[in-house]
């Protein structure tokens, strides 16, 4: 495959030629006035467009969709561009999520979306590096010490712990675009406690309505909404395994600590001899 070239590092572009195309998420409103704004004061427009040339000819919108509205509106006929070619859909992807995860304003669902799509194209672009890719003790040496997982790296990156990464894809990972749509439509902004407990719902169902609940502001918190779902279908609340598996081990871990020594013994000796002699 062609390494994606930056094939004019600047130039200018007609506002009304650049195609916008798919993106993760509209713009954001207060952020085209903030740009607005700050173009107005300085006179300038601080950061070009990245753009891709297709083989027709066309220009797409990589990355700066803020920056394209932002000129549109100020009426201006050209705006400055960086234009790349022999650029795939994925690569083209991966640059919007970092030009928006480095530089933007965003709210935890935003950041959850981009993040969780971060992940999915690091890992399509290094798939050694996949929790799917390791089966049992098979990689060692060399290979298993270089690879760097996608939480590890990508916390380096944006500064965030590597298990505040991993909520937070998991979370992402979890919503569909209609429920990241209705979200979006939320009175309230959707907190990342929100998502995480959205994000351990298995039932597709019971998502939805989650998000729907949240979406109609009927829920202030997706905790909430879950326990309402729960009330009208009849049903008894909903143990969360991880939840559950947790305080059962907290309360075990607690009887250890206080038992002394013989009951410890004799604790030990009937586990192993209930498992058949081995712990």
């Amino acid at each position: 495959m062609t390494a994606p070239r930056l094939m004019q590092q600047q130039t200018r572009a007609l506002v009304a030629e650049v195609i916008i195309g798919d993106r993760l998420r509209p713009v954001s409103e207060a952020g085209v006035e903030s740009l607005i704004a700050s173009i107005r004061q300085t006179g300038v427009m601080k950061d070009a467009i990245h753009v891709r040339k297709k083989k027709d000819g066309k220009l797409v919108l990589i990355a700066g969709a803020h920056r394209l509205e932002a000129a549109r509106r100020l009426g201006w006929e050209y705006v400055e561009v960086k234009i790349w070619t022999d650029v795939t859909d994925d690569w083209s992807r991966l640059m919007e999520v970092d030009d928006n995860l480095a530089g933007a304003e965003m709210n935890a669902l935003d950041t959850a979306v981009f993040l969780a799509e971060r992940k999915r194209l690091y890992e399509k672009l290094h798939p050694e590096t996949r929790a799917d890719a390791f089966h049992g003790n098979r990689h060692t040496g060399k290979l298993a010490s270089d690879i760097v997982s996608f939480a590890s790296s990508t916390a380096e990156k944006f500064g965030l712990s590597k298990r505040q990464i991993e909520r937070i894809v998991a979370a992402g990972s979890a919503l569909t675009r209609d429920e990241v749509r209705n979200l979006r439509a939320a009175p309230a902004p959707v907190t990342l406690k929100d998502l995480t407990e959205i994000a351990r719902i298995p039932e597709d169902h019971d998502r939805a309505m989650v998000v729907l609940k949240l979406a109609g502001g009927n829920a202030k918190s997706a905790s909430a909404a879950r326990r309402q779902l729960e009330t009208e279908e009849g049903r008894a609340p909903t143990v969360d395994p991880m939840k559950q598996s947790e305080a059962e081990f907290r309360a075990i871990a607690a009887a250890w600590k206080r038992a002394g020594a013989a009951a410890r013994r004799r604790f030990i000796a009937e586990v192993l001899d209930r498992e058949g002699g081995s712990a």
